[in-house]
């Protein structure tokens, strides 16, 4: 098949190009590189089934060339990271949700199969665990912009609904924390590769709030193993928690971060009010279900925590310009 990766320069998205390639696919990635890195697909361009294209999903003339020529697109372009919710909500609204209606409405015309990329956020704050595919959406005010991405990703789902029910194959993905190799330490990017950075560098590895807040880590490599089936007709108009099931706090995140670098850095903690401003709020625990993930596309989690913390690790040691990238 010939399939479009939007943010395919991206952290998931280049991972998942990887897979593809290998597959037998060919693959177009359309990425800006606002987040992405060309560093990223360089082993592969040289391969006659591989194309990239520097461009928006905003650009429709663009997106409309190439959707004419693919069977399916990996929508995962997105304008994520906390810091950009709060201080660039225009940004976050115009990159995520004129983004996917454009990509929805072209795909709509070429009747181009659709895997949306969306995310744990859209169920908030909502303290009934674990998270199904059917749970409530418990969010902020609206003029706390905190609440801005989660908000644009569900309006983007709406979007993708509405299109399944004209019609057009569209299968949702959630991811919960995913973390991995080529996740970079940005002021968007994720705690993994933040806290990383830090203890390799012997720096302080900063926890905001209390640290007793719980995630769920997802190791890339699980997934892209949840990504893949979703191009299968069967799973059309449905909606995916990709994640696992193991819960830790961000302190013992830390700790192992700590542990596992042989780090000599202290663990400190700031107010969320010092790092993003008054009115932040984050949510105290997230658990997904994948009992549905696991049952149709036979999603099954194999890394724990210490091995995909220790291959990252590994990359970062192998790869020092990519942590101040």
């Amino acid at each position: 098949m010939r399939i479009l990766v939007t943010g395919g320069a991206g952290f998931i998205g280049s991972h998942l190009v990887d897979a593809l390639i290998e597959q037998g696919h060919e693959v177009v990635v359309l990425d800006d590189l606002s987040n992405g890195k060309r560093e990223f697909i360089a082993g592969l361009e040289e391969n006659p089934r591989f194309r990239f294209v520097q461009g928006s999903i905003l650009d429709r003339p663009l997106v409309r060339q190439l959707l004419a020529e693919c069977e399916i697109v990996y929508h995962l372009a997105a304008v994520l990271g906390v810091k950009n919710t709060v201080e660039n909500p225009l940004k976050v609204i115009e990159g995520n949700i004129d983004g996917t209606r454009n990509i929805l409405e072209i795909a709509w015309e070429n009747r181009v199969k659709v895997i949306f990329a969306s995310t744990s956020e859209i169920y908030g704050k909502n303290n009934e665990l674990p998270f199904t595919e059917q749970s409530d959406r418990v969010l902020g005010p609206p003029h706390i912009h905190r609440w801005c991405y989660a908000t644009a990703k569900a309006l983007d789902e709406h979007i993708c609904f509405a299109y399944a029910d004209k019609g057009l194959p569209v299968t949702i993905v959630r991811f919960f924390n995913t973390y991995g190799p080529r996740q970079t330490s940005t002021q968007y990017g994720g705690v993994v590769p933040k806290f990383i950075v830090a203890a390799l560098g012997r720096h302080d590895i900063t926890v905001y709030g209390s640290g007793e807040q719980t995630r769920c880590f997802t190791f890339i490599d699980d997934v892209i193993g949840g990504l893949l089936p979703c191009m299968d007709p069967a799973f059309d108009k449905h909606a995916f928690n990709i994640g696992t099931t193991y819960r830790l706090t961000i302190n013992e995140l830390a700790a192992q971060i700590k542990r596992l670098t042989d780090s000599a850095s202290s663990i400190v903690h700031i107010p969320y009010e010092a790092a993003y401003g008054p009115g932040y709020e984050d949510m105290q625990n997230r658990l997904p279900d994948i009992s549905k993930a696991e049952g149709m596309l036979g999603y099954s989690p194999r890394t724990n925590m210490e091995q995909g913390l220790s291959k990252t690790i590994a990359w970062y040691k192998d790869n020092e310009g990519w942590r101040s990238a």
